[in-house]
């Protein structure tokens, strides 16, 4: 717009799953995408395979523009890795969260480089949708229990595929946010220690109130026998003990781990 340029308008789009796109523009099909899209398509790369690797290995995610013209530009993106996600990873080791892995459908190159500045135990990079289903099945296997934390379209399958599926809030797409278990109402990574420490802490008080509540129930069904308690020290201690369930469920709105 800056430089006067408007856009043209299109048809015909369609989304492909785990690599880009495709429209019509004056009746010829153009695609973006990722290298491997533009490979299964037959569009020569091999004059831009220097750039495209050294762009890689900046940690950067390539797209490419091409159609019957062959390959006609290159669009890089990077994403800068936020404060929250490097002080939330290691608050949800010291939770008890023993692997922290990685998948995404970027390139090696990208998903080493973000994976190295995480300290991510470990990393599978361009996956389909499909591809990440897998991985989280074989996570399960191995593993045990497994969450998957995720934000979009090709998140989805995975997270419905997981032990627990975790949606970012803000950022996520109506499929992710329906497909998860839990959505948190922000993008910030460190509600998800916050989130693990807090319903173990519920988890907690739960089992308390209901252990105090069937021992003070025990305890005065066994004084009836001998006649030791009346109706109204019954009705009190019954009174006494909710309220003092109550009061130690309220002590969680002043949780801070």
């Amino acid at each position: 717009r800056e430089d006067g340029i408007e856009p043209s308008d299109t048809n015909g789009f369609q989304a492909i799953p785990g690599k880009g796109a495709s429209a019509k523009i004056k009746g010829k099909e153009y695609y973006i995408g990722n290298i491997k899209l533009f490979r299964d398509l037959g569009i020569p790369l091999s004059p831009v395979e220097a750039t495209l690797s050294g762009l890689q290995t900046q940690g950067k995610t390539v797209m490419l523009v091409g159609g019957a013209d062959g390959l006609l530009g290159i669009i890089t993106v990077a994403d800068n890795i936020r404060q929250s996600s490097i002080e939330a990873l290691p608050g949800l080791k010291r939770n008890g969260i023993k692997k922290i892995l990685m998948l995404t459908g970027d390139n090696a190159g990208t998903a080493k480089a973000i994976a190295a500045k995480l300290a991510i135990d470990e990393y599978f990079a361009e996956l389909s949708p499909e591809d990440k289903v897998t991985a989280v099945k074989e996570c399960i296997k191995k593993y045990g229990k497994t969450a998957m934390v995720g934000d979009g379209v090709n998140d989805a399958p995975a997270m419905a595929a997981s032990s627990l599926g975790i949606a970012m809030g803000t950022a996520g797409t109506d499929t992710a946010l329906e497909t998860a278990d839990i959505a948190l109402m922000s993008d910030d990574l460190t509600k998800l220690p916050f989130a693990l420490s807090l319903s173990r802490r519920t988890l907690r008080v739960i089992k308390e109130n209901i252990a105090f509540a069937i021992i003070v129930k025990a305890v005065f069904i066994g004084l009836i026998a001998p006649g030791w308690t009346t109706l109204w020290m019954a009705v009190g201690a019954d009174m006494g003990a909710s309220l003092l369930v109550i009061f130690n469920g309220l002590r969680l709105l002043r949780y801070n781990p």
